[in-house]
């Protein structure tokens, strides 16, 4: 009750104070350096947002704290949600008016899988942030095959290639290999079982009529929030997992469990999570949604400015029980620009968590293309799909039109610098082999990408429960 007669009341005097404001504006007591012109005002200035307490969920944070929201006259409250389902039920219903999701997530929902709704990004948060870590006793049966550097450490980045053997020990043994991943179309979920097919581990397909994902699988993944993870596989009950921070240092800390490698290794500078609102939302409130966006780019642009200075400053915030909540030494270890593997080897990973520059923010079609390729290639899209389809929901979910008025406003009001923008790109990234596999993957040329892998669906082939049917072409591998 306190905290909402406080909101109230903090409210109401932040609006009496714009109101003064732009009195003394109207009488010309006051010239602002740039004033928003009448029909850019906010139609919807009391906004709710609902986030997943993990570091990537920073931008949100510092747009709130630094009173980057307020600037545009927006009076937002941030809300932790209990697991990335409600989350995005509570933004299709309207309780949420905005949420950091799941990259995976927006796409997922605006073509029918699972819970069918438009929702669309106009900001993408951050790049990289993930990262894989199996338990000690499997570390300890992986560790003496690895490749080792000069100084006796482990060489990374490690492939699952190293996994296999233990997993084929399980196997003789009559267990199962158990591995956590936070929700079905979660970034970690694709990039757990990039990494292990990579290594020749088949992670799994998905089907109509069976959605586990364990369709011939080698390891089983299964669901786990984030914060639960740790205490999962302290548990037993898995066996190794993929998430975002501070969760795999929060292993190494309570010497559980070593990560074996990050998601920046897996796929280098990787889109991770996305803001996402209804199509609704940002059709009927166009003005708010170029306003959330001003402050999510001014909130990423302050967590990377001056060589990451104010970090610090972020994971002091960020460690705070209504946002993470967990302890700072962990989240600092990853948002200062270094990873702790073993317990005592930190090692520099400067881009583990990037939230603007190399153009993060910015939503490229080619980002949400390679999401619909693993989607597609595991069998969430059961049937195969024309290159064309690939380009039309990329465009029909990722809005760089909304963000790209956003940061015209943001350099017109001198808050960001003209040569930080893409401005002359039109949504594709350039092609890239920087995989752990080196293929190359280009987001305008989807199908070609698939066929290039030993395990996946190929086009021309479904997948029952009964395995994979349909002749894959002539030059793609065979599915496993």
């Amino acid at each position: 009750m306190i905290p909402n007669v406080l909101f109230q009341v903090t409210h109401a005097i932040q609006r009496a104070l714009c109101a003064a404001f732009i009195l003394a504006v109207a009488i010309g007591t006051f010239t602002p350096h740039s004033v928003l012109a009448e029909d850019r005002f906010p139609e919807k200035d009391e906004l709710k947002f609902g986030f997943i307490k993990l570091t990537d969920m920073a931008p949100l944070a510092i747009a709130y704290e630094k009173g980057f929201f307020e600037d545009e006259g927006l009076y937002v409250t941030l809300e932790p949600q209990a697991n990335w389902k409600v989350l995005l039920d509570r933004v299709i219903t309207g309780e949420l008016d905005g949420a950091h999701m799941l990259a995976g997530q927006p796409l997922a929902a605006t073509i029918g899988y699972g819970t069918k709704a438009h929702i669309i990004t106009p900001f993408s948060m951050d790049l990289n942030g993930n990262g894989i870590t199996v338990s000690n006793a499997v570390w300890e049966m992986m560790k003496p095959n690895l490749p080792k550097m000069p100084d006796g450490r482990p060489a990374h980045p490690i492939k699952a290639d190293y996994l296999k053997p233990v997993i084929e020990k399980f196997k003789t043994e009559g267990r199962t290999f158990n591995m956590g991943m936070v929700f079905p179309v979660s970034t970690h979920n694709y990039e757990l079982r990039y990494w292990l097919a990579a290594g020749g581990i088949h992670p799994g397909f998905y089907s109509p009529t069976d959605i586990s994902g364990q369709i011939q699988a080698e390891a089983l993944l299964s669901v786990t929030p984030p914060p639960q993870m740790p205490a999962t596989l302290e548990a037993g009950t898995i066996f190794g997992y993929c998430v975002g921070e501070p969760w795999n240092q929060q292993a190494v800390f309570k010497g559980i469990g070593v990560p074996v490698i990050t998601d920046y290794e897996i796929w280098k500078d990787n889109p991770e999570k996305v803001f996402g609102i209804t199509a609704e939302f940002a059709e009927k409130y166009p003005n708010t949604t170029h306003a959330i966006t001003k402050a999510l780019i001014r909130a990423a642009q302050w967590l990377d400015e001056n060589n990451n200075a104010n970090r610090m400053e972020a994971v002091k915030i960020l460690s705070r029980p209504e946002y993470v909540g967990a302890d700072a030494k962990g989240i600092a270890n990853s948002m200062t620009g270094t990873f702790e593997y073993e317990k005592g080897d930190k090692r520099d990973v400067p881009d583990f968590n990037v939230f603007f520059r190399y153009h993060a923010t910015y939503p490229y079609y080619s980002d949400a293309v390679w999401y619909l390729t693993q989607m597609r290639r595991w069998g969430q899209i059961a049937d195969s799909k024309p290159d064309s389809w690939y380009a039309e929901i990329a465009k029909k979910v990722y809005r760089p039109d909304i963000y790209i008025e956003a940061a015209k406003r943001l350099v017109a009001e001198g808050h960001v610098k003209q040569a930080d923008f893409p401005w002359e790109t039109d949504g594709y990234r350039k092609p890239t082999s920087d995989f752990i596999d080196g293929i190359e993957y280009n987001g305008r040329k989807p199908i070609a990408f698939l066929s290039h892998f030993p395990i996946g669906l190929k086009d021309g082939q479904s997948v029952s429960n009964n395995g994979v049917s349909g002749a894959a072409p002539a030059s793609a591998e065979p599915a496993t």
